[in-house]
């Protein structure tokens, strides 16, 4: 199954499917040349920031290997979206909430075959730039000229009594 990759480059994501085997084995935050993703990449660099499996599990820094795993997780930790009750609908506050852990369903820091999207960030350029390597992504979209159409000229019959009278 090919794996998703999504390419961060100054507020632009680039995004490709690859089945490159060569990515398996990387943990969390190592670097990636781009000639393992692909060829047209070569020269560039990338750091993985994250990635996730086909059920939506997130793979955590803190946890090893590629098995799934029940953590325990803090409110800022990654994987955990849920707020406690008694902060309920309310602005998050700059300080974080206390007392709130949930065990969640996290996957490992390594990238294993089980590894559905990979996410990935720009640390050294290459050659080409990457709108040039991916031409039809993040166009900028151009603005199209309204023009009405001209009124088409209707030709109205008058009658020969009204037009000599």
């Amino acid at each position: 199954m090919p794996m998703k990759i999504n390419i961060a480059e100054k507020g632009k994501t680039f995004r490709l499917e690859s089945e490159s085997e060569e990515l398996f084995g990387k943990e969390l935050h190592n670097t990636v040349k781009g000639e393992e993703i692909s060829p047209d990449l070569a020269g560039w660099e990338f750091e993985i920031t994250g990635a996730s499996d086909s059920a939506g599990f997130p793979h955590v820094e803190s946890v090893d290997g590629v098995a799934l795993k029940k953590v325990l997780l803090k409110f800022s930790d990654k994987g955990m979206n849920k707020r406690p009750k008694h902060e309920g609908k309310r602005v998050r506050t700059k300080n974080r909430p206390k007392g709130l852990k949930l065990r969640k369903t996290v996957r490992g820091k390594v990238i294993s075959g089980a590894t559905a999207q990979l996410n990935l960030k720009v640390i050294k350029e290459g050659g080409k730039k990457l709108s040039e390597v991916f031409p039809d992504q993040n166009k900028t979209p151009e603005p199209e000229a309204k023009s009405e159409p001209a009124p088409e000229a209707k030709a109205v019959e008058v009658p020969a009594t009204e037009a000599t009278a």
